[in-house]
């Protein structure tokens, strides 16, 4: 069963039966259709954990007393200014847009990831899916590679979307993966014996206990198989990349993780997510951004200006998002503890309005002074780039109605042409 084939609501499946006796196509109602022209067919998800103060880097208040140690800097947009400490970012804002009015609701760690990575608050009776898995669940996979990847660090789950929607895992960007190749000394043949061993053990476990358990493990066996046979599994090996590339991007594992990002995209990934934490700075945080800026800066500004020039910036959209930003008081140990109540994202290409900037934050960063944005509206406007029906509804096991996207999200319209 791939990740499309989930189970459509009882109301989704009346509408398409009554269509049919209509004369409507039921492929037409069907499918997935793009009535907003979107653009995007891809999404790389820079995910910086532990909270990423946006003063610091978005939306820099030159003058007042929560500035702090960074001045502000000019971009290539007349009006549009950033922190210092991404000076190569700078020259690719043009195909960038700001968001400086998120106003979030937990400023607890792991309940403010759980809402920025579904779009939805915790809940004691489900798991929602996060936003990756939602993608490739909604979106047809392209090519051989698997349609989600999370780089560094693991992304939300796939909940009730199950194991075909779960993320491929990339420990350290660049390694081979040990689990996709047969022990020393042990042939292609006979691995390929031993698999088809396995997988028929498996079918007859499954058909004597129905265990979903065991249905996962049988899925993310044969997807591992599939993935072993794959040619475009050598997107995953950088050493075949130019030196300069790397140095281009910066020899880190955040810059390598950048780069492979741009080459699984290139190879049809639906969602990339590189993760990268460090940023729960309540001490010493400006030693702390300085030291992440000269990290992520070359990187992220490479992939930008690498996905124009290869021609693919109008359908990958690049996202760099936090859990929540920092308090504009800078504390006794000089740093920012937690802020939900305003904070700011960055989004590149996959069909936006580059130079633009949406909503304000007040003259000292604390709340949203103009168009507010809730954390459910990133989601409907990721759903609404790449021309996901974010209306539509899933049912789940438990045969429960769940929508994509809260029902009172809205897609921020002014981010595209």
């Amino acid at each position: 069963m791939s990740c499309n084939d989930y189970l459509y609501t009882r109301r989704r499946a009346l509408k398409a039966f009554s269509a049919s006796i209509l004369g409507i196509p039921l492929n037409q109602i069907l499918a997935n259709t793009n009535s907003n022209n979107a653009k995007a067919e891809h999404i790389i998800l820079f995910w910086n954990s532990g909270g990423m103060s946006h003063l610091d880097t978005w939306d820099p208040k030159p003058g007042r007393k929560v500035q702090g140690e960074f001045n502000p800097i000019k971009t290539t947009v007349d009006g549009m200014e950033i922190s210092e400490i991404f000076p190569q970012l700078a020259k690719q804002m043009h195909h960038a847009a700001l968001i400086r009015s998120i106003s979030g609701t937990n400023g607890d760690h792991g309940r403010a990831q759980y809402e920025l990575q579904t779009g939805f608050n915790q809940s004691p009776n489900i798991l929602h899916p996060g936003i990756g898995s939602l993608v490739v669940h909604e979106r047809e996979p392209l090519g051989d590679l698997p349609a989600l990847v999370s780089i560094s660090g693991q992304p939300a789950r796939a909940g009730y979307l199950g194991q075909k929607c779960e993320a491929y895992f990339v420990g350290r960007p660049g390694q081979k993966d040990p689990y996709l190749s047969f022990p020393e000394g042990i042939s292609h043949a006979r691995g390929m014996q031993r698999l088809q061993i396995l997988e028929k053990m498996n079918r007859r476990n499954t058909a004597q206990k129905g265990a979903a358990e065991l249905k996962a493990s049988q899925t993310a066996l044969k997807d591992a198989v599939n993935l072993m046979e794959s040619p475009a599994l050598k997107a995953f090996e950088l050493d075949e990349e130019n030196p300069k590339t790397i140095e281009k991007y910066g020899n880190t594992e955040f810059g390598r993780g950048a780069l492979l990002a741009r080459r699984l995209v290139e190879k049809g990934v639906r969602f990339v997510q590189v993760n990268r934490g460090g940023f729960d700075n309540h001490g010493n945080i400006f030693e702390a951004m300085r030291n992440h800026g000269a990290t992520m800066d070359p990187a992220i500004a490479s992939l930008i200006s690498d996905l124009k020039a290869n021609g693919m910036i109008s359908k990958t959209l690049v996202v760099v998002l936090s859990e929540f930003g920092r308090t504009p008081r800078i504390n006794d140990g000089g740093g920012r503890d937690h802020w939900a109540r305003c904070f700011s994202c960055m989004m590149a290409g996959g069909g936006l309005k580059g130079g633009t900037i949406v909503g304000a934050s007040d003259e000292d960063g604390m709340a949203p002074a103009e168009r507010p944005v809730k954390v459910a509206d990133l989601h409907a406007t990721l759903c609404h780039a790449l021309g996901i029906d974010m209306k539509k509804e899933l049912e789940t096991p438990q045969g429960r109605p769940m929508r994509l996207v809260r029902k009172e999200a809205t897609p921020i319209h002014e981010l595209f042409a």
